[in-house]
């Protein structure tokens, strides 16, 4: 059974909001990046891991679907699951949810790269990192 990971939980402040009263998409990014880093920080690709290996991890594609309007005072959540994993690529889910209504208010994928930072070349997850995704393996 795919696990997913809560990698995100927060709320929307009116300075999140733009001019016409709903969260501006620069913040969708955002937080789905927090959300990112949370889930790579929970498989092991943590900041100490990245800086003493000489690894680091580059986002290379994402698509964003936004499906409910977002307003300042909720609380979201998202959940990561990952689609993919291949030797040097990883495409993680995330879907983001209004935690007050539970509706879904928007989902993004993201494919990411893991980089030898000395080499600027991408290089192969370590089986520590494959073995970690497995429970999150979901199906799109």
């Amino acid at each position: 059974m795919t696990q997913a990971l809560l990698s995100y939980r927060g709320a929307v402040y009116p300075w999140h909001c733009d001019h016409i009263g709903h969260m501006n998409v620069m913040w969708y990014v955002g937080k789905f990046d927090e959300a990112t880093w949370n889930a790579f920080h929970q498989i092991g690709l943590t900041p100490s891991y990245l800086r003493d290996s000489g690894r680091g991890m580059a986002a290379v594609e994402q698509h964003i679907q936004y499906l409910r309007e977002v307003h300042a005072g909720a609380v979201l959540s998202i959940r990561t699951t990952v689609s993919e994993i291949r030797d040097k690529v990883v495409v993680l889910q995330h879907e983001m949810s209004n935690d007050d209504t539970g509706e879904i208010a928007a989902r993004m994928t993201l494919t990411g790269v893991h980089l030898d930072t000395v080499k600027r070349k991408a290089c192969a997850f370590s089986s520590q990192i494959l073995e970690a995704v497995k429970p999150l393996l979901g199906k799109d």
